[in-house]
């Protein structure tokens, strides 16, 4: 029986978009923002080579939505998870769980689930904190690049979105021959 393909958790801010372009309405949400160079076309080639993708965010679905599809990606994600849904923000069990969910995917799927993001407090220690791989991207300069503590030590380092691709084929390569 051929390996289930590794599944793709990932942030929004300063780990696919760039927050300092971000253009809000009066009510808070996105209207629209750039993507961090290379961004877009990483998302698709995952969802090509038949990666499943899983934005796992916190903030507003409008916002998603509309910089997503702004940017004509939205499409390439199975879910957005999102804080405002799920009414707790990252580090919380609950993001993660929902995501799995979403995913169709069980406890026992955990080696095969990575989670991309910024934010060693929030998305490290969440997937930490779970069980799954780790993936920091050290790209924004308006966040800490040193764990706080073990709890925060990411598995895996990148510093832009093109690098996730090469990761992603190594890991997968690593669940297919069962390490």
């Amino acid at each position: 029986m051929a390996a289930k393909k590794l599944v793709v958790f990932i942030d929004s801010g300063d780990t696919l978009v760039d927050e300092s372009t971000e253009v809000r309405n009066k009510d808070g949400i996105v209207e629209k923002a750039d993507l961090i160079p290379g961004a877009g076309e990483t998302i698709r080639t995952l969802t090509e080579q038949g990666y499943t993708v899983v934005l796992v965010a916190d903030g507003e679905e409008k916002s998603f939505e509309n910089i997503f599809c702004q940017h004509g990606i939205y499409d390439c994600f199975l879910s957005v998870i999102c804080s405002e849904k799920i009414g707790e923000r990252k580090p919380s069990r609950k993001m993660f769980e929902a995501a799995m969910k979403a995913a169709g995917l069980s406890e026992s799927d955990k080696q095969r689930i990575i989670m991309v993001g910024n934010n060693l407090g929030r998305d490290i220690k969440g997937a930490n904190e779970m069980g799954i791989t780790s993936v920091f991207m050290d790209w924004s300069p308006r966040y800490p690049k040193m764990p706080s503590d073990l709890s925060e030590t990411p598995d895996y380092v990148i510093h832009a979105p093109r690098e996730l691709i090469g990761l992603v084929d190594y890991l997968q390569k690593k669940i297919s021959m069962g390490y």
